[in-house]
This record gives structure tokens, C-alpha cells and sequence, in this order.
């Protein structure tokens, strides 16, 4: 498309002002930005020139322009100054990061909250574990007579658990021989490999106990199903409710943010820094009016992980994009960094 300065120039003030009122922008005001360089008659023709481009609207037949979705990309692409973080909201997202949490899980869960209420949007966390992930342990630890809690360790440093009870009364001797046998056929195989049907195989072998303890078998897969597939976790949907454009698709927005098969094709971060996906971009009619904003994080060698903000498509880009970034940065050591700890 082959737009020159001064039509870009104008492209840049719309959009900006935009995005600071929501209200559509006239070429009087276009002209006054511009410092009387070019006059409003001016300013009218390449406003008509890029609304025929389909770089602005007109939402109504007497008012200003606004960008088009397609006019937000290009200004975010090209046009927008970002605003980089100063000492002091810097200091303000590592202040959030200064209690070390010894739970992975809960820490996402707690930054996706942390996450929308810095910014005002909706906030999702995530995680996803490559099929090199294997079993390093399993543990067994008794909480009560007929309740064990079962520990399941990876070679990523990723260590989840689950509460299962079982319909015996528990001792150390039935504690040992089911660890002993869930080690010997299921450490050192990637967590994938543990299916329905590897479990069922492994309760064969286990004669006229396997009734006994299938619970126990059932519990491990769950874990594996949930360390392969990754938690998600979202936070501050309400904050939706306050941008007007918003309200009438709220409760079909919140479910599509609620669901993990919904997030995951805008989940995909192409290597960007922070991924911007604007309304009409985005194939899913709820997000029409929302941009989501994503970014990924490294865990270990082989593990990422996906933080991010929904929100209206008249947000704050220059401010929020470096801000995710760097919550998204302190959030990656942080993880990492109590991985190794509890390894």
C-alpha cells in the first residue's frame, strides 16, 4: 500500500487521538495537531484518500474518522511510539514479583490476577510442556488413613500433584509397593506416553488387586493429562464491562476467554516480542470489538509458557505492549528460577 508521509502523518493523529478519547476525530483537530502545517481542506482529501484505502471509518454521516481495524495495524506496525517503562513501574512489577511463590501453578494463577488489575483488561496465563518432558518420580505421601497425596516430578523441573483417596486403610508397606511399581513402569517415559490405555495395561499386571488401586492409577493419569496439556488460567473478566463497546457480547466474550480450545488458536505466538491481534482479525465474532495482546516466555529447555490481555480494540498499545513484555519477562525468571530451586 503505497501511503505517503504526510497521509501517514494524519493516519498517526487519528489513530492516536482515538485511542486517548474514543471519540472520532475531525480534520479541524487534525490541523491543530499538525500545528497549521496543512490546511483542514487538506486534511479533508487524505482523509477521504484513507478512508477509500480502508484505513479509517466514518461512524456516522457527520462525524470525524476513526481508524479501521486494518489502520490500527499499520499504525501499530509502523506509526506508534512506544512508551518504554520508567524506574518506578518497573520498580512497581518486580515489587509484585519479590515473594517468591514455591508453586509454579499458583504463581500464574496469582500473575494473571496481578496482570489485569495493573492494566484494567482481562489477564490469561498458561502453560505448555513439549512431549520431551519425562517422569522423573513418583511419590506417594499418606495425609490420612485412606488418603495419599501422589507427587509426580519431570525432567523439566515441573511438579504437580493431586489428592486421591482410596477405599483401604493405608500403610507404609501398601505405600511402598505402589510406588515401587508405579516407578518401575512409568519413570524415564515421557508424560505423553502415560494414555488411558498405558494405564489400563499397567492395572492388568496388578491381578486381583487391580480394583484396589485402580483410584491411584486414575489419579496418575489425570496428573499426566494436566502436566502434558498445561494449565490456563484468566483473570479480571469484569474489567470488560467498563468500555461500553464491550457490554453487549460480555457474557459470550467472558466464555470464549474461559475457554482453552477458544484461546488457543490466538495463544500461538509467532516469535514476536508481544503478538497483537485486532478484532476483525481475529476469527471469532465475540473478539470483533477486542484485541488480545500475547507473549511468550521460555521455561527450562524445552517449555514455554503464554501470558496475556484482552481488552477493546481502542487500548492503550504504546503503554501496554512494553508492559506486557516486561511482566512477561520477570514472570519467565521467576518461574525458572523456582524450578531450580525445587530441583
Amino acid at each position: 500500500m503505497d501511503i505517503d508521509e504526510r497521509k501517514l502523518k494524519i493516519l498517526a493523529a487519528i489513530t492516536k487521538t482515538y485511542l486517548d478519547t474514543g471519540e472520532p476525530v475531525g480534520s479541524k483537530y487534525v490541523a491543530q495537531l499538525l500545528d497549521g502545517i496543512v490546511s483542514p481542506a487538506t486534511i479533508r482529501n487524505d482523509m477521504a484518500a484513507l478512508y477509500d484505502m480502508g484505513l479509517l471509518e466514518q461512524p456516522h454521516t457527520s462525524a470525524g474518522r476513526i481508524p479501521s481495524h486494518l489502520g490500527l495495524r499499520l499504525y501499530i506496525d509502523k506509526l506508534m511510539i512506544s512508551q518504554p517503562l520508567n524506574a518506578g513501574e518497573r520498580n512497581e512489577i518486580e515489587a509484585l514479583f519479590n515473594k517468591r511463590a514455591p508453586d509454579p501453578d499458583k504463581l500464574l494463577e496469582d500473575s494473571a490476577k496481578v496482570l489485569a488489575e495493573l492494566t484494567g483488561c482481562a489477564a490469561i496465563s498458561t502453560t505448555f510442556y513439549k512431549q520431551s518432558a519425562y517422569v522423573k518420580k513418583i511419590e506417594l505421601i499418606p495425609a490420612t488413613s485412606r488418603t495419599v497425596v501422589i507427587l509426580l516430578i519431570a525432567s523439566n523441573g515441573m511438579i504437580k500433584n493431586k489428592v486421591c483417596r482410596v477405599d483401604f486403610l493405608l500403610n507404609q508397606k501398601i505405600i511402598d509397593f505402589f510406588t515401587s511399581f508405579a516407578n518401575s513402569r512409568i519413570t524415564g517415559r515421557s508424560i505423553n506416553e502415560i494414555t488411558k490405555e498405558y494405564i489400563n495395561s499397567m492395572a492388568l499386571t496388578l491381578g486381583e488387586y487391580t480394583d484396589i488401586f485402580a483410584p491411584l492409577l486414575t489419579a496418575i493419569y489425570e496428573i499426566c493429562r494436566e502436566a502434558s496439556e498445561g494449565k490456563m488460567y484468566s483473570s479480571g473478566e469484569s474489567n470488560l464491562l467498563e468500555y461500553e463497546e464491550l457490554r453487549s457480547v460480555a457474557n459470550k466474550l467472558f466464555k470464549s476467554i474461559h475457554s482453552k480450545e477458544g484461546m488457543l488458536p490466538l495463544m500461538q505466538n509467532s516469535g514476536e516480542d508481544v503478538k497483537v491481534s485486532i478484532g476483525s482479525e481475529i476469527k471469532n465474532p465475540e473478539f470483533n470489538d477486542s484485541s488480545v495482546l500475547i507473549s511468550r516466555y521460555q521455561i527450562g529447555d524445552d517449555s514455554f509458557g503464554i501470558i496475556g490481555l484482552v481488552g477493546p480494540v481502542r487500548m492503550d498499545y504504546a503503554k501496554l505492549i512494553p508492559h506486557l513484555q516486561y511482566f512477561s519477562d520477570m514472570l519467565g525468571k521467576l518461574i525458572n528460577d523456582t524450578l531450580q530451586d525445587e530441583d
